[in-house]
């Protein structure tokens, strides 16, 4: 599932900054259920991504719904479950990779990027 962002009309995977005293599975159900109306199960960690430009690192959880209506908030003008062909036309590379790295299953992958391209390891 991803949302596109009501600030910037990118395509991303909903998510944002964890509450401080907030365990990062929580975090990540609440994200999802605030920006998309639907309940999620959080399955396991499938990715570690560091913008190496802004000094942030993004985890990507891989989750199951379980619940709730899909709907738009606030923070997205649009909710849509994407084929792996449509994330990789919708979506920059740094945020695609997230995504598809979660449905390839050899997770957990540990990636950089400067914020629009992918840093090869090395």
């Amino acid at each position: 599932m991803a949302i596109r962002r009501a600030d910037n009309g990118t395509w991303e995977l909903p998510g944002s900054i964890l509450e401080l005293n907030e365990a990062p599975e929580v975090g990540v159900a609440r994200e999802v259920l605030e920006e998309t109306g639907i309940h999620v199960e959080v399955d396991e960690l499938t990715g570690v991504y560091k913008n190496l430009t802004r000094g942030i690192v993004a985890l990507v959880f891989r989750c199951k719904p379980s619940g709730g209506t899909e709907r738009t908030s606030s923070e997205s003008t649009a909710v849509s479950w994407l084929t792996p062909d449509e994330v990789r036309e919708r979506m920059s590379e740094v945020y695609a990779v997230r995504l598809l790295d979660a449905l390839d299953g050899d997770g957990p992958h540990v990636r950089s990027h400067d914020g629009k391209r992918l840093i090869p390891a090395g």
